[in-house]
């Protein structure tokens, strides 16, 4: 499942600017697929500088002063850097990673990088500032800058419709898809590639200087919130393809039972890989479904919408898939269709109403931002969620949506809740402003979901969820042991 040429519905060009005839190379931008395998933004970039005959410069840069900058996520990316000095070192291209000592010292760069290459290429990200960014770098430019879109099988302009449940989404997706499982992108887009020499101008390297990733100390000095500690996950593309290949061969047998239950550690851990980009959509699908010896003509024929039975797979990896396709996908689906994918307001029509209805209800607790932040609440399960989220980045699957029921109910109102929720995530979760969990929060108050009965307090129709059912649920003592203090 992997083709040689990009599909012309992934790749969008930003401004009407022309190619430089004498540019000296192509300017990989990578600023979301920060990674060199499976990247069809990488590939493009390729295929382009070998067609132009000319060099492939890869710059990786990261802001200082993007929102929630923390020792947590820059250390994470840069993790990913080491990686792809690495992995890029041999191949001919130049790579530029670039970690800016104070704010706005990069101003220029991208236009300076411009100056002297042929083709701009860069990712297409639907979510956080990366689109608001994109944007005003293709007014700037005075060459031609192109986006690509790798961020999952279904290409995000594949379709203009905006799906407003999973139902509906698995429904097209069953009738769509199946075109675009035949164009993969490449393991390894520089494999066998000759890529003509080419030299970063003096004057860039001067200013811009490539961050030396060997300092242990990288961090320190860094204008970033220091309070928001490193997590002992560690990032880039060789940690996240060790975890999907430690999964998919110890964990995906059991996934369908084992993801509920704290206590049996079922989760496949892969979200934080595929929000940075260090690990593709399309690599995940290729190891699940090699591991269970599937193959392209076991698809139904039928377009039923249902969670199973479509793939004709393995239960395991059509309930692995259906989370990695289907909701994942959903979320990007919001983001790039609805710029204001992030406002209360962008809630079904039904959420809106049966919450401002129940806006004025009286609440059994409520806590402020300060009391959620540090899990000092009366639940001891909802504290457990809140310190697993801030010692490790992230939260169980099952406990985020507690987690973010309790929220609301314990909130002097919805719009509170929402502001909440997405404040502690983004400052925390490791996979945090992504679609995915943008998708996440918005579900807790009626996104993607329907209206439920009976009627209740607070919540209205939106689907309640209480600790007390959910110990009664799923397998907790390990859990709550670990994260009790």
């Amino acid at each position: 499942m992997q083709g040689e040429t990009i599909p012309a519905v992934r790749i969008q060009a930003l401004n009407a600017a022309p190619l430089r005839g004498d540019g000296r190379y192509v300017l990989y931008w990578m600023i979301a697929a920060r990674r060199t395998r499976y990247s069809f933004a990488l590939q493009h970039a390729v295929q382009r500088a070998s067609e132009l005959n000319c060099g492939l410069v890869v710059l990786e840069a990261l802001r200082c002063d993007y929102p929630w900058a923390s020792d947590r996520f820059h250390g994470f990316v840069v993790d990913g850097m080491r990686d792809n000095a690495r992995a890029l070192a041999p191949t001919g291209a130049r790579y530029l990673p670039y970690l800016e000592p104070e704010p706005k010292a990069a101003r220029g760069l991208i236009a300076a990088l411009a100056r002297h290459a042929a083709l701009v290429v860069t990712d297409d990200f639907p979510c956080f500032f990366l689109p608001r960014m994109v944007a005003a770098a293709a007014r700037q430019l005075d060459v031609r800058l192109e986006q690509v879109d790798g961020n999952g099988l279904y290409p995000l302009r594949a379709t203009e419709r905006l799906f407003t449940t999973a139902a509906s989404f698995r429904r097209h997706l069953q009738k769509e898809l199946l075109p675009h499982l035949v164009a993969f992108p490449a393991a390894d887009p520089l494999a066998g590639v000759a890529l003509a020499q080419c030299q970063l101008p003096a004057e860039i390297a001067a200013r811009w200087p490539a961050a030396d990733l060997a300092q242990r100390d990288l961090l320190s000095r860094l204008p970033i919130d220091h309070r928001v500690a490193r997590c002992a996950m560690p990032g880039g593309a060789n940690a996240a393809t060790q975890r999907l290949r430690a999964f998919v061969e110890s964990r995906l047998a059991d996934y369908p039972e084992a993801r509920n239950h704290p206590d049996l550690d079922g989760q496949s851990g892969l979200s934080p890989y595929l929000h940075f980009g260090h690990l593709s959509a399309h690599e995940v699908f290729n190891e699940v479904m090699d591991h269970v010896g599937w193959s392209l003509d076991r698809i139904s024929p039928k377009a039923s919408g249902s969670r199973n039975g479509w793939w004709g797979a393995s239960p395991a990896a059509e309930a692995l898939i259906d989370q990695l396709v289907t909701w994942r996908e959903l979320g990007f689906n919001r983001c790039a269709h609805d710029e204001n994918y992030a406002a209360y307001e962008a809630l079904p029509p039904w959420a809106l109403q049966t919450l401002a209805k129940h806006r004025d209800d009286p609440r059994p607790r409520l806590y402020d931002r300060a009391a959620f932040e540090h899990a000092q609440t009366a639940d001891p399960l909802w504290n457990a969620a809140q310190r697993q989220l801030r010692q490790e980045g992230s939260i169980h699957n099952y406990l985020r949506m507690l987690w973010g029921k309790k929220i609301l109910h314990w909130s002097p109102s919805p719009q509170d809740a929402l502001a909440t929720m997405i404040e502690l995530n983004n400052k925390y979760a490791l996979d945090g402003r992504n679609p995915n969990s943008y998708g996440g929060i918005f579900w807790v108050l009626g996104r993607f979901d329907r209206a439920w009965g009976p009627e209740r307090a607070v919540f209205g129709k939106v689907r309640y969820m209480s600790s007390e059912n959910t110990a009664r649920k799923i397998k907790l003592k390990r859990y709550l042991e670990r994260f009790a203090q």
